[in-house]
């Protein structure tokens, strides 16, 4: 098989990219060359920013390929674009949406392709929608070979699933826990969320790769099993083996009191209960199971990290933000409780 990623050095598609090239798949990644000193070897390397069309086009020139799969596509004018490069030069053409497109909220927790695709609370999410809207126009109008693949909270060795972190990813909240200090969990940490070890997802996404029964279709890739987020932030502090100090609260009060985007990621995504079918998946890849458990993967990252320093990048600005919700809260929580007393004495 002759492949071209587009990116293809991310959390996502850092395992694919190594599994092809054990299984002698000639590779092709096109990107800004930013981290191509961890590639394995082996790969052909394109580089050049994808959004130069006019270089791209002239380093594709005489390629064909089997499949091409862009994981740096976030808005319709991406795939305008990759339609102009790739229509005619590719038996297959895979988009990276999100499982965030779903409805949301959801009518029903359990979640199939079938399910809707609405998400009023994250910009994000519906430039995935208008992706996936104009993909497959060209391909009920042009037999442009499009395949949708929509992971949900896929993870690797380099950063900690959460819920609450800050700008510089899973560290602080990590030393948090270390120190003793409180953790902010959102809501009251019992949704139901599914993690995804980047090395499951490689195992469906190249089952889907080359597959005819896969054309014209969209198709999720999770793990099958679902934790809440007490439980993932508890598996956390075991793998860290300290006592974890959790405080709830709400993802509206998140939201409305910090400078990030906590009404996508969270009202729009993680505060919601997400539970995948997938037997569609199943369907067209027999042999997909997802075999790393939460806990293993978990247990993984936690020691690569703690053994990689340049991994533990530290972000005060989100830790005294920490500080100063929990202790708001207190306070409040303390002059409530004041009041009562005063009042019943």
């Amino acid at each position: 098989m002759k492949a071209l990623f587009i990116g293809g050095t991310g959390t996502i598609s850092s395992a694919i990219t190594k599994q092809l090239l054990e299984d002698g798949c000639e590779l092709y990644l096109l990107n800004r060359g930013n981290r191509n000193e961890t590639l394995p070897e082996g790969v052909h390397t394109l580089q050049a920013d994808i959004h130069d069309e006019a270089r791209v086009a002239a380093l594709i020139s005489d390629l064909q390929f089997d499949v091409v799969a862009d994981f740096i596509a976030f808005e319709p004018a991406h795939l305008e674009r990759d339609y102009r490069l790739f229509a005619g030069k590719t038996k297959q053409f895979i988009f990276i949406s999100s499982a965030s497109a779903y409805q949301t909220p959801l009518s029903d927790y359990r979640i199939t392709e079938g399910t809707p695709l609405s998400n009023p609370y994250w910009g994000y999410s519906r430039n995935k929608i208008a992706c996936e809207d104009y993909l497959m126009k060209q391909y009920r109008e042009a037999a442009f070979p499009v395949t949708i693949i929509r992971p949900s909270h896929t993870y690797d060795e380099r950063s900690i699933p959460l819920g609450v972190h800050g700008s510089n990813g899973s560290w602080q909240v990590v030393k948090r826990i270390m120190d003793g200090k409180p953790v902010i969990i959102h809501g009251d940490g019992s949704s139901l969320w599914t993690l995804t070890h980047n090395t499951d997802f490689a195992k469906g996404f190249i089952g889907l790769m080359g597959n005819i029964h896969a054309i014209g279709e969209s198709v999720h890739i999770t793990s099958d099993e679902s934790l809440t987020w007490n439980q993932i932030y508890a598996i956390i502090a075991d793998a860290l083996g300290v006592p974890l100090t959790a405080v709830h609260v709400s993802s509206e009060f998140l939201d409305a009191v910090s400078t990030q985007d906590f009404r996508g990621s969270l009202l729009g995504d993680k505060a919601n209960t997400v539970v995948f079918d997938n037997s569609k998946l199943k369907r067209l890849v027999p042999d997909f199971v997802a075999t790393t458990r939460a806990d293993q993967g978990i247990r993984q990252t936690v020691q690569h990290i703690l053994s990689h320093p340049e991994l533990q990048q530290e972000d005060p600005e989100f830790d005294i933000w920490c500080d100063k919700v929990v202790s708001v809260l207190e306070q409040a929580k303390a002059s409530i409780i004041g009041e009562e007393v005063h009042a019943n004495s």
